[in-house]
């Protein structure tokens, strides 16, 4: 019987193990399409996700990953409180219409509205009576000359104040501000009432960043991690306004696990993506959950020691090939989390079947990270941790590899350090441009022609050394192959 378990083991492949076939091409890289499912009710238009973990996605992250048309997942390991306060700054940072709009009574003290605008960094405040109906704004302008005392709002506010209909558009909400030089405009009801809020400055933003990951009412897109069994955690990130929660747990396909999922989708409306799993038969029984997308990936990390020592793991690009076989059926998006180190295995891991793929290394050396900065050897590096490492579990939450409970741990990942990288766009358009690439070479102008056309040809250690530069002291570092140092 031992015997036969070892004779009957199945080969299983990673991105290094193959390369796509060429293929006739009318495709240029510059013409490709990359948006892509990230769920079944949300697309983006550039098919990566920012990992949740504490050295990697925070709300800075977020918020550079949504402009750029990708998405960030915040991290878990963090107070409620914390993390949903990280999420309705994403959410804030951009809108056509703020509804959460802070505000002030016409008898706030000035003192108390300066307060609100330094803690919040606006510089403007709506004035609204007992009722909410709007009867003035008070902004920095009208602050100018405050030279201190107990001066009341009513006092300094504007009362003839520009206000917007709910229905406006973009474009008029642009012509009234330009028209009469202001930066701030109220949107209230038929009644007087406020309702929300449009900024200038939201306004230039949505120009500078035209593909940015936006909800229905502008606002920049965003996810959250939630524990497994943390449904209270779950309840108040979406009331915060994240988009899609990720159930964030090391081996997804548990009974228990799965039995929480079920009463998380009873009680949450938002997307729900689950995960990690590496097999067909997770994907059956996790699709049938009524979750919105899969995330797959155990082990493959490059800070993840789960397949060192519990022995566990399916080599990535076969773990992706046969989770999204079973997804494809139930139009169910895959997301390949972890492995992924160089554009081409983005390129790779869509082939194989995913519709997105998850980083975490790659972006955890960039500038909008939350890792400590370190010096090595006169060179800038940003601490990247495993959420299974002792330092990540020994901070906060301890229960993504079942370790609830516990006093002691056994860690299933490491801390490390990645060189700086610069700012986050940077990296992405360089991740993107080896996307395009690849669609090129394959012939395929958008995300789902490179999963039905890309063919893989296996190669063997020779022609893995002869992909990389060989026989060459390189001393220029390219953006698309980092050296490691």
């Amino acid at each position: 019987m031992f015997r036969e378990k070892i004779h009957e083991a199945s080969e299983a492949l990673t991105f290094d193990d193959v390369l796509l076939i060429p293929q006739r091409s009318e495709v240029e890289p510059r013409d490709v399409d990359v948006t892509s499912k990230l769920t079944r009710n949300i697309e983006i238009k550039v098919p990566i996700v920012s990992s949740p973990m504490d050295t990697v996605t925070e709300d800075e992250m977020a918020i550079a990953m949504a402009r750029f048309g990708a998405i960030g997942v915040i991290h878990r390991n963090l107070t409620v409180e914390e993390q949903v306060s990280m999420v309705k700054r994403v959410k804030r940072e951009e809108s056509f219409i703020i509804r959460d709009v802070y505000t002030v009574h016409p008898h706030t003290p000035v003192s108390e509205a300066l307060q609100i605008m330094d803690v919040y960094g606006i510089t403007g405040l709506p004035v609204i009576d007992d009722d909410g109906k709007l009867v003035g704004i008070i902004t920095i302008r009208d602050l100018r000359f405050y030279r201190g005392g107990s001066v009341e709002v009513r006092e300094l506010m504007s009362k003839d104040v520009v206000t917007a209909p709910e229905n406006i558009s973009v474009e008029e909400a642009k012509i009234i501000m330009h028209e009469n030089r202001i930066e701030k405009l109220p949107v209230v009801d038929s009644s007087g009432k406020l309702i929300g809020l449009i900024t200038f400055k939201d306004l230039m933003k949505r120009e500078k960043y035209p593909n940015a990951s936006r909800d229905s009412e502008g606002r920049l897109m965003v996810g959250a991690a939630v524990g497994p069994y943390d449904i209270e955690r779950a309840l108040a990130l979406e009331r915060a306004g994240a988009d899609f929660l990720v159930v964030d747990t090391a081996h997804a396909h548990n009974v228990n696990v799965m039995n929480s999922i079920k009463k998380m989708r009873s009680k949450i409306d938002v997307d729900i993506v689950a995960g990690n799993i590496a097999t067909a038969e997770a994907a059956e029984d996790i699709i049938s959950l009524d979750i919105d997308a899969l995330r797959v990936g155990i082990g493959p990390g490059s800070i993840c020691t789960t397949r060192i020592v519990a022995g566990i793991g399916i080599p990535q690009l076969t773990a992706i090939a046969e989770v999204a076989d079973v997804a494809e059926e139930h139009n169910i998006p895959v997301i390949a989390d972890g492995g992924i180190r160089y554009s081409g295995d983005i390129v790779k891991a869509i082939a194989a079947g995913a519709h997105t793929v998850m980083l975490g290394s790659l972006l955890a050396g960039t500038e909008e990270s939350p890792g400590k900065e370190l010096i090595i050897g006169g060179r800038k590096f940003k601490l990247y941790r495993g959420m299974g490492s002792l330092g990540a579990i020994q901070k906060g939450i301890s229960d993504r590899y079942g370790k609830i409970g516990a006093t002691k741990f056994v860690p299933e990942g490491v801390e490390g350090a990645v060189p700086y990288k610069g700012k986050v766009e940077e990296v992405l358009y360089n991740l993107v441009g080896g996307l395009r690439s690849g669609m090129g070479y394959v012939g395929a102008k958008n995300i789902e022609e490179l999963r039905r056309k890309g063919r893989f040809i296996k190669i063997t250690s020779v022609g893995l050394k002869e992909s990389h530069p060989h026989d060459i002291t390189i001393i220029a570092e390219s953006p698309n192959y980092p050296t490691a140092l």
